[in-house]
């Protein structure tokens, strides 16, 4: 049975986790927004994931980064800033004896705010961003990184920017959401979609990566977000000796390859196991995906402790 990597097992925590919106903590089944909000009516909003690892939100400078930079492109003047922001992630986990945990994933979402009537026209709006911040108990299936993803071309591209940039993390995932359905429907976990130009771009929910003679590719980055997972496997390959390219490259480059992963804040690093049907390489996870999954866990570990370096000072 198809799973997407986003999957997970349900947690009974969740039942009763309180829900910060515009800045009241809320129990599940009373935190609300309104039906006139920008979000509910129009997919207006940008919003961030977020994995904590022993209470502290990972790569969050890098998060909050992108955050910000959606808001400004969209003109969406959050009402926080980062400081403030960051204290209510944390408020929010300590209100639900997250603190020191891990296996908890973030959602982050951030509106224009209400509007007077169901418009597009931001002028409409009559109230502040509405901010939404959902703390649960959240770990992808062990099960599904085990065995690797199946992943299956579909026909929905990535636009250009010129139409609906994908580097803008927006609430309006329709793109992606059509592309999942197809995907779902051929059997398989997830969607890998072509730029206008067919070649590879990236998944409906995750970055993606082939392994090539011992160099590590990804796509230009020029039709997909700027992803946080992908930036740091770049880095991470930097820093270790590894080659590691962004280019352009096809789907036979992409059939052929000796191994190949997805990239995702969720569940980091994921090996793919077969594309259209084709397997990919001997094993899922390969050598080099192994290896890269154990330079991630250590760049998580760098990135706590100096979260929890940053508190002591604090």
């Amino acid at each position: 049975m198809a799973q997407s990597i986003q999957d997970f097992h349900d947690d009974p925590r969740n039942a009763h986790i309180l829900i910060w919106v515009n800045g009241q903590l809320c129990p599940r089944d009373r935190a609300m927004v309104s039906v006139f909000d920008s979000g509910f009516v129009l997919g207006d909003g940008v919003w961030e994931g977020l994995r904590v690892e022993r209470g502290h939100p990972l790569f969050l400078d890098a998060h909050l980064d992108r955050l910000y930079e959606g808001a400004c492109a969209l003109m969406i003047d959050i009402g926080l800033d980062r400081s403030a922001l960051t204290a209510a992630l944390y408020r929010t986990l300590q209100a639900n004896g997250m603190t020191g945990r891990s296996g908890v994933h973030i959602r982050l979402m951030v509106t224009r705010g209400v509007k007077r009537t169901p418009y597009q026209d931001p002028r409409v709006t009559v109230g502040p961003a509405t901010v939404v911040i959902v703390a649960e108990w959240k770990e992808p299936k062990p099960e599904t990184l085990a065995r690797g993803l199946a992943l299956y071309t579909v026909y929905v591209r990535r636009g250009n920017p010129d139409v609906q940039d994908p580097r803008l993390n927006s609430h309006s995932k329709l793109n992606c959401i059509t592309a999942c359905i197809q995907a779902t429907q051929a059997g398989a976990d997830e969607a890998l979609m072509l730029d206008p130009h067919g070649f590879v771009a990236t998944c409906n929910s995750t970055h993606f990566f082939v392994v090539r003679r011992g160099e590590v590719w990804t796509s230009s980055g020029d039709y997909c977000l700027g992803g946080i997972t992908r930036g740091n496997v770049l880095a991470m390959c930097r820093e270790a000796g590894i080659p590691a390219r962004e280019l352009n490259f096809s789907l036979t480059q992409a059939y052929s390859a000796d191994e190949a992963f997805v990239t995702g804040t969720y569940a980091g690093i994921a090996p793919v196991r077969s594309i259209d049907g084709r397997t990919i390489g001997q094993a899922a996870p390969g050598p080099m995906v192994t290896r890269l999954q154990g330079l991630y866990r250590q760049w998580v570990e760098r990135d706590v402790a100096r979260a929890e370096a940053t508190n002591r000072s604090a």
